[in-house]
């Protein structure tokens, strides 16, 4: 497959709501993604709910044996924000899982982080999800940190977008700020392998619709009603296929939140496009540019500012994703994680 690097040892760094658990499927469903290890941030929902998501979304999709660590329970600075309205409650919507059976790592997320750099230097792919709070840490804990990773992919700012919390500002640059700037400016001198960020210009189009979601139940084998029928007192699916009940009561509390904000009924699938961007980095095309974070503004803090024009004379720290193949991504989506829906049932019959 054109572009897909052959096994690529993960670090996943996530805030588990309803996209960050469909990364995490996707993830699990991706044969050259070789899982390292899960960190847990606060951020969809508080960072101890995130670790019970994470764990059970992970045994969901088999991957039980994937250490998930737990880091740091508050930003550097600012308080605590969630997004109940946007996730549910316990941040996967309507879905509910069992209680996660794999106890936590004993390790911090940031250790964990840096241990596993360390000891594989040059190798690991790290992926964040959520806001910044773990890396910034470890970057703080181990400077040469950018240079002991192979790459960084963020899912995180709004370059050439409009913002999804305030009018110029991502969420998980919004949740704490000052991580982002830690961690960009960490990146700044390391010119020969930029953090690459896939910002809300390219993450918000990959639009989710009730019509892949019936392709998806089809991919599993399972009936399409599925997909989009649940029962007649409570919000759950009617699918027989673990994984694709997940999928639907996850998703329709997001479409159900799209449909009342932005005017579609659907859902932006953020973090499994720039989990999947990790593994086959032709699904996006960046460009070199400045990036630097405001904290100070009135109207504009967690605002990921960005210098198209090279007015900074500052060397380029970010490689910034401008476009990104949404239809084959959501074609590969899924196949995959249908696919793993169908094997996973199969295995247990």
């Amino acid at each position: 497959m054109p572009g897909v690097v052959d096994g690529v040892p993960l670090i996943i760094d996530c805030d588990t709501g309803i996209d960050d658990s469909l990364a995490l499927l996707y993830a699990c469903a991706s044969a050259e993604a070789q899982i390292v290890a899960v960190t847990c941030v606060g951020g969809n929902v508080d960072a101890r709910q995130v670790a019970e998501n994470t764990r059970a979304v992970l045994e969901l999709a088999g991957c039980e044996d994937v250490e998930v660590a737990l880091g740091r329970e508050m930003p550097l600075v600012r308080p605590v924000q969630t997004t109940p309205e946007t996730h549910g409650p316990r941040g996967l919507g309507y879905a509910e899982l069992p209680p996660a059976r794999q106890p936590l790592s004993e390790r911090h997320a940031a250790d964990l982080i840096v241990a596993e750099a360390r000891a594989r230097p040059g190798e690991l792919t790290l992926v964040t999800l959520g806001p910044l709070t773990n890396l910034a840490v470890a970057v703080l804990r181990e400077p040469e940190l950018p240079r002991l990773l192979r790459r960084w992919v963020l899912m995180g700012g709004a370059y050439r977008a409009p913002g999804n919390t305030a009018p110029t500002v991502e969420w998980n640059i919004h949740c704490d700020p000052e991580a982002a700037k830690v961690a960009f400016t960490a990146w700044s001198d390391r010119v020969e392998s930029r953090p690459v960020a896939l910002g809300l210009d390219v993450t918000e189009r990959a639009k989710f619709t009730p019509e892949h979601m019936v392709r998806l139940a089809r991919r599993a084998g399972s009936q399409p009603e599925d997909a989009t029928s649940h029962g007649a007192h409570d919000d759950r699916s009617v699918a027989s296929n673990p994984i694709v009940r997940f999928i639907a009561d996850a998703l329709r509390f997001y479409m159900e939140f799209h449909s009342r904000y932005d005017g579609f009924y659907g859902a932006f699938i953020h973090d499994p496009l720039a989990l999947a961007a990790a593994l086959d980095p032709s699904l996006v095309r960046t460009e070199a540019l400045t990036v630097d974070v405001e904290l100070g503004g009135t109207l504009t803090t967690g605002e990921t500012v960005t210098d198209w024009r090279r007015v900074w004379g500052r060397p380029p720290n970010v490689d910034v994703a401008v476009e990104a193949n949404a239809s084959v991504f959501l074609d590969r989506f899924i196949e995959r994680v249908g696919g793993l829906a169908e094997r996973l049932v199969n295995v247990a019959s």
